[in-house]
C-alpha cells in the first residue's frame, strides 16, 4: 500500500498507540514512526520490543517534523499534552486523538493548536481489557469502526487523509458530530462499562457468595462483566468525567428501565420480560450480521491455551 505518511507521532504507547504501529508497519502507510511516553519505563519497553522507529525522550522531540501526530494518552492528560507539543507542531501538520470522549477533548486541545496545523479528532472503536505496551497487535482495528470527528472549517484533505489511514490500518470509517458521538458512546460503550463495573462491584460486596464461588462459577455470565470491569482504570475514569451529561442521560434511562423490569417480575408479568428479552436478543443479531461480533461460543473470543 501507498505511504500516506512521512512521519507519524505517536505521543503515548499503550494498547491503541502498539497497535497503531504494528497496523503502519503491516500497510506500509508511515515513513518513520516517533513515539513517547511519559514513563521512562514504557519507553524502555518500547525500545526493547521494537515498538516506534525511534522512541523520544520528550513529546515536542517526538513531534518534530511529523505530519500526522496522535494523542494517545487519557482523556484527562490531553489538554496539557497539546500545550507541551504546540511549539513543536510543524505548518500543515495534522493533529489527531484516540479519546472515546469528544466534545471534551476538542475543548482541551483546540486552543493549543496553532494555525496553519490542522486538528481531527477521532475515535477507534476497538480496544481489550489489555493495556501498555506490550498489548498492542496490528489486528486491533481489522473490520472495526474509526469514528472521524472533523471541526467546523477542517480541511478537506486533511480529513480525508485521515480517513485514508484509518481506513488502511484495517477500519470501517464514518464522520460524525462530537455532541452526536460522545451520545453514541454513552450507550455502547460508556454506560455499559459502568454497568459491568457496578455488577463486579456488587459480587464484591455481597459476602454470602464466597470470592472463589463467584470464580468458579462465573461462566454463568459474570465472567462477560469482569473482562469489561478489567479496563484500564484511569482512561475510565477521565471518561466518565467528561462525558457526565450524555453518561448520565443513558443511566437515567437504564434506571427507568431497570425498574420497570423490577416491577414486572414482582408481579409475575412474564409477557413483559419475554417481549423485552425478544427485543433485546434481536440486537445481538444485528451485530454478528453487521460482522462486529460472530456467533461462535464465548463470543467469538478464542480462549487461550
Amino acid at each position: 500500500m501507498a505511504q500516506i505518511y512521512d512521519r507519524v507521532a505517536l505521543i503515548g504507547l499503550g494498547l491503541i498507540a502498539s497497535s497503531m504501529f504494528w497496523a503502519m508497519k503491516r500497510a506500509g502507510v508511515a515513513g518513520e514512526v516517533t513515539g513517547y511516553a511519559r514513563s521512562s519505563e514504557t519507553r524502555d519497553v518500547a525500545r526493547e520490543i521494537g515498538l516506534c522507529d525511534r522512541v523520544c525522550d520528550s513529546a515536542a522531540e517526538a513531534c518534530a517534523g511529523a505530519d500526522l501526530v496522535v494523542l494517545c494518552v487519557p482523556v484527562g492528560a490531553m489538554g496539557a499534552v497539546a500545550a507541551e507539543i504546540a511549539g513543536a507542531l510543524k505548518p500543515g501538520a495534522t493533529v489527531s486523538d484516540v479519546g472515546s470522549v469528544k466534545k471534551a477533548v476538542i475543548e482541551a486541545v483546540a486552543p493549543h493548536i496553532p494555525a496553519g496545523v490542522h486538528f481531527v479528532p477521532a475515535h477507534p472503536l476497538a480496544g481489550t481489557e489489555h493495556s501498555g505496551p506490550r498489548s498492542g497487535f496490528a489486528e486491533l482495528f481489522d473490520n472495526r469502526w474509526c469514528l472521524i470527528v472533523p471541526q467546523e472549517g477542517s480541511d478537506r484533505a486533511a480529513v480525508e487523509q485521515l480517513e485514508r489511514f484509518w481506513q488502511a490500518l484495517g477500519s470501517n470509517t464514518d464522520e460524525m458530530d462530537a455532541e452526536h458521538h460522545d451520545l453514541v458512546l454513552a450507550v455502547t460503550s460508556h454506560a455499559p462499562h459502568l454497568i459491568a463495573y457496578t455488577m463486579v462491584g456488587v459480587a464484591d460486596d455481597l459476602r454470602r457468595v464466597t470470592d472463589t464461588e463467584v470464580i468458579k462459577y462465573s461462566a454463568a455470565g459474570f465472567r462477560d462483566f469482569t473482562r469489561i470491569a478489567a479496563s484500564d482504570p484511569t482512561m475510565w475514569r477521565d471518561v466518565f468525567l467528561n462525558n457526565r451529561q450524555a453518561t448520565l442521560e443513558i443511566l437515567g434511562r437504564f434506571t427507568e428501565e431497570l425498574f420497570a423490569l423490577q416491577r414486572a417480575i414482582r408481579t409475575g408479568d412474564g409477557d413483559h420480560l419475554h417481549a423485552y428479552f425478544t427485543r433485546t436478543r434481536a440486537i445481538r443479531r444485528g451485530i454478528i450480521e453487521a460482522g462486529q461480533d460472530t456467533a461462535a461460543p464465548d463470543f467469538g473470543r478464542a480462549t487461550k491455551a
